[in-house]
Formats: C-alpha cells, structure tokens, sequence
C-alpha cells in the first residue's frame, strides 16, 4: 500500500525534487563535503535527488530504494558514475565497509525500524568512512510530537513516527558513529500542495486538514542534519 503511493506519485516527487535540486547540492558541498574519491551510499534514494547531487562530488554513488517506479525517473537522470538498485532500507545488500560515505535523506520517518536503518548504515561504511543521516525531527514536547504524527499518518500512509533529536543521538553512538557535526533547517510546507503531494485525496484529505495547525496554511517542519564519523 505505501509503495503504491510512491509509485503514484513518482512523478510529482521527482518534480519537486528538480525545483530543489540547486538548493540540495549547496548543502551536500558545504555541509557533506564529499570527497572526489569516495564510493558513496544513498539509502531510500526515492528518485535519486540525494545521489545525484553527490555524483558530481564523489568516484561513484549506489541509489537503493524499493520503489521501482522512482528509480526509473532516478536512471534518466543519473550521470555515468550513478547507478540505482531496489532493495530494502532495512536490510541492505551490500558488504560490511563497502562505503566511504553512506546517507540516508527524509527516510527513517517512512520506516518501521529505523534503528536497522541506522545500523546498516554503520555496517556497510568503512572505519573512518562517514554516515549522513538527515530527516524531519519530532518535536520534543511529546503531545506537540503526537499531534504531528497523527496529521503526517492521516496525509500519508507511508508516515510511521518522527524521531527527536535525543533518540537520534542515542541511535547513532549504540553503533559507533560519532558525531562530525549538524545543522538545521526549518521548511515551511504549504498545505494543500503538501497533501497533493502524498496524493491525499477525499476522506483522507479531510480528517489530514482537520487534524493540521489549525487556521494555518501552511506547516513547518523541522530537518535535523547529521554528518557522522564511523569509529
């Protein structure tokens, strides 16, 4: 059910990844700093926004993502050194240290394990490799976050629970990787092309606008950047 959303949407996802595409390569080559040598990583790859903003930076990047529909609009788009397989966010299937550089952008938020994510993630960089872990960050008043969960579930399917930054954090040093350095970002979604675009339509589209800030247009989002060093 949820990869036929993404397989619906494709197209418009990869739409909205075009129009952020110069915004998205700014942060990968003054926050990730990838390295003209690296073997790179992207983990939930969708249509390919993360990896082809690193292909230009890097020897070569592998996009995974389970959705084949998106990874076809990720192939029109990839460069030579870019390739893109379907395979499992949860369980990947690639060797311990295969990676200079793993990522994972806006995914742990559509898992039910994140911390296997996490953890593959840790496995398949190579000692001293590092780990780019970016997505949308809980509130951390609990009800503030419950809230935002119940309207991110009722507009997508796919939506299963926002992580704070303290789980974050605890994740990331249960498999040795220690922190580089972050940075945030603050997105405000306007609200109807936002439910367009998980294809939120009818019943759902109604009980996802009752449970939105109420009187508000538009929704912010908090995104939680983690560059990180794998020990």
């Amino acid at each position: 059910m949820v990869d036929d959303r993404f397989a619906r949407t494709a197209a418009r996802v990869a739409e909205r990844q075009d129009a952020h595409a110069e915004a998205l390569a700014g942060i990968v080559r003054s926050f990730v700093l990838p390295s003209e040598t690296d073997v790179a990583l992207d983990v939930g790859c969708g249509a390919g926004a993360l990896a082809l903003a690193l292909a230009p930076h890097v020897e070569r990047v592998v996009g995974l993502d389970r959705v084949p529909e998106l990874l076809e609009l990720a192939r029109v788009r990839a460069p030579a050194n870019a390739t893109f397989v379907e395979g499992d966010a949860e369980h990947l299937p690639f060797a311990d240290g295969s990676f200079d550089l793993a990522c994972t952008l806006r995914t742990l938020h559509h898992v039910a394990r994140p911390e296997l994510v996490v953890a593959g993630l840790a496995r398949v960089t190579r000692p001293g490799g590092r780990v780019l872990v970016a997505d949308q960050i809980a509130p951390s008043d609990p009800l503030e976050a419950l809230a935002l969960d119940r309207f991110e579930r009722a507009r997508d399917p796919g939506h299963t629970r926002l992580l704070p930054d303290t789980d974050l954090r605890q994740l990331f040093e249960a498999n040795g990787l220690a922190l580089a350095r972050e940075r945030r970002q603050t997105e405000e979604r306007a609200l109807e092309p936002y439910l367009d675009l998980a294809d939120c339509t009818g019943d759902d589209r109604a009980r996802a606008l009752a449970l939105a800030p109420h009187g508000s247009e538009t929704v912010t989002a908090a995104l939680g950047w983690y560059l990180l060093e794998r020990r």
